[in-house]
């Protein structure tokens, strides 16, 4: 039976989030009380956004991979560690035994929360519900396969996540400019209260204090060549630089990344469309049956990754990353299929700056490493549980992890926390 649900479940979340995202948008549309095809053009609105967003950064990453590879065998960085990207440790986690069980109860629970006004965030985002379900897997397999474990792991995951998702909305709709919107991502938006905290370290130093580089800024005093297209252009030229390529790989990189730059803003504009029709719906219709109340549709990071300042952060912290994971005392991760991740991971840290480059580079110097260690330390739990889902190992290596993995540092405490108390 279990086994059947499973089955269910992943073929579904298998469909991706291009399929799953108007599907789930049309149903929650007419049980706002929209009308079919108001709720129907709404949800296909979406998916083709998604669509778009995915082909963008599809571009980007069949673009930054082997420039990172060439930088990676340039630095000879042997770490044994190998980063197999997001996209497994997603499989990993939905692969998982727990997931018939723990999937409903991500459901229901965040219900019960918008019910009994403990949070704002109705989270739509089931494609990244992945993240709690990686919470419970490793905890599931650090408490000898404890269920009761695990699924206080899961609900204690998503309930700080939806507590920081309102915390930061107000933050993300402003700064973004994306009205009615949360981002209930573990991975993104666990890292605000670091990046506020350190923002707030750097507001009492002086000098630093007074330094402004965001895209405004840099556009005013440079017109034309501080564009994003141009931006995107100087940054993929100087990463094809470092990577030895020859000129026109330079100039082939530079103008993909500046062509990203460019469209990734305009497919999330696309998604908008969509998504404003379902949001202000779902204020009236909620602000009806709980008058006073705000409330918020929790959607996946990728819609604020085409933020210029968000990118040009990313890119730049691509070479600086490899150089980290050398020289990291206790890391063993060679970073590499998840660097072009860095859009997602450093996006909560741009916004906490208001978009300032200068400050958002400072701060990842210190939230990366902090990556780094958590993805190390995760890395026997991922690799076990590669091993009990089937994942086939590339050939000579044994351990596996993600750069990504070391952004859920809620999973993280939970984990650690969870390990202390029973003992394992």
């Amino acid at each position: 039976m279990l086994n059947s649900i499973n089955f269910g479940v992943n073929y579904i979340l298998n469909l991706g989030p291009s399929v799953m995202m108007p599907i789930i948008i049309t149903i929650l549309g007419l049980a706002l009380r929209q009308s079919f095809s108001k709720a129907f053009r709404a949800g296909l609105t979406i998916g083709v956004g998604f669509i778009g967003i995915n082909m963008v950064i599809t571009v980007m990453m069949n673009t930054l991979g082997p420039v990172t590879q060439a930088m990676v065998k340039i630095l000879g960085v042997h770490l044994n560690i190998l980063d197999v990207g997001w996209p497994i440790s997603a499989a990993v986690s939905f692969g998982s035994v727990i997931v018939p069980i723990v999937m409903p109860l991500i459901l229901l629970f965040n219900i019960f929360l918008l019910f009994i006004n403990q949070t704002k965030t109705a989270n739509v985002d089931i494609w990244n519900y992945w993240q709690m379900l990686f919470c419970g897997a490793v905890v599931y397999y650090a408490t000898n396969h404890s269920m009761v474990w695990t699924i206080i792991s899961v609900l204690v995951c998503e309930f700080v996540t939806l507590k920081l998702a309102d915390k930061t909305a107000p933050m993300i709709q402003e700064y973004f400019g994306i009205p009615g919107i949360s981002l209930a991502h573990v991975g993104t938006v666990g890292w605000f209260p670091v990046a506020w905290l350190l923002n707030k370290g750097l507001d009492k130093i002086p000098g630093i204090n007074k330094i402004q580089i965001d895209q405004q800024t840099v556009q005013d005093k440079f017109g034309l060549i501080g564009e994003p297209l141009f931006i995107g252009l100087f940054l993929g030229s100087v990463l094809a630089a470092i990577a030895r390529y020859n000129f026109g790989q330079i100039l082939t990189t530079g103008m993909t990344l500046g062509g990203v730059m460019v469209i990734l803003p305009r497919m999330v504009s696309i998604l908008m469309e969509g998504l404003i029709p379902l949001s202000e719906g779902a204020r009236e219709f909620l602000n009806a049956r709980f008058p006073g109340r705000d409330f918020y549709i929790g959607l996946d990071t990728a819609i604020i990754i085409g933020n210029p300042a968000v990118m040009s952060t990313a890119i730049i912290m691509i070479p600086i990353t490899i150089l980290i994971a050398v020289i990291l005392p206790g890391n063993r991760l060679l970073p590499f299929t998840d660097l072009v991740m860095l859009t997602f991971i450093l996006s909560f840290v741009v916004a906490t700056t208001n978009g300032n480059i200068f400050r958002s580079i400072l701060i990842s110097l210190i939230i990366v490493p902090l990556c780094l260690l958590i993805a190390t330390d995760f890395a026997a739990t991922h690799t076990l549980m590669g091993h009990a889902v089937g994942f086939k190992f590339p050939a000579g290596s044994t351990t596996i992890g993600s750069l990504y993995s070391g952004t859920l540092q809620i999973p993280w405490v939970i984990w650690k926390a969870i390990r202390f108390i029973t003992g394992n």
